[in-house]
């Protein structure tokens, strides 16, 4: 049986026009990931400044620098309706290859910020 899975993954940023690349690793037990979106403790900066590239199982889900615009969501959105549906991306390796560039934009002012990446999926029940 399967159960829903959600975590978040943290990226720190803290060069202005820099782009950082992690990846990470999902549980075992996780079949598939359905839905992302993107939080941060800057919205502000994110939103403005923020383009990524985001690869699961080393398939490519969003090329290198889509904006990080079209997937965050304001506090007015319901919680259960604030991550994107991506389709049902089966895990296979459990690795997720985040890539975020912060680009200089002329309305925000560069100070350090945290982006993450949070992601919905299904993993194996432990009955």
């Amino acid at each position: 049986m399967l159960k829903y899975y959600s975590k978040q993954f943290d990226v720190q940023i803290t060069e202005a026009g820099k782009t950082v690349k992690k990846t990470f690793e999902v549980d075992k037990s996780v079949k598939t990931i359905y839905g992302v979106c993107i939080l941060s403790n800057r919205d502000d900066l994110a939103y403005y400044r923020g383009s990524f590239r985001l690869e699961i199982n080393k398939d490519e889900i969003y090329a290198d620098g889509y904006s990080t615009k079209k997937i965050m969501s304001s506090e007015n959105v319901e919680p259960n309706k604030r991550c994107f549906y991506i389709g049902k991306i089966v895990v296979g390796n459990g690795l997720i290859t985040f890539e975020y560039t912060d680009s200089e934009d002329g309305r925000t002012v560069f100070a350090p910020y945290v982006v993450s990446l949070s992601v919905d999926g299904e993993r194996e029940s432990e009955i």
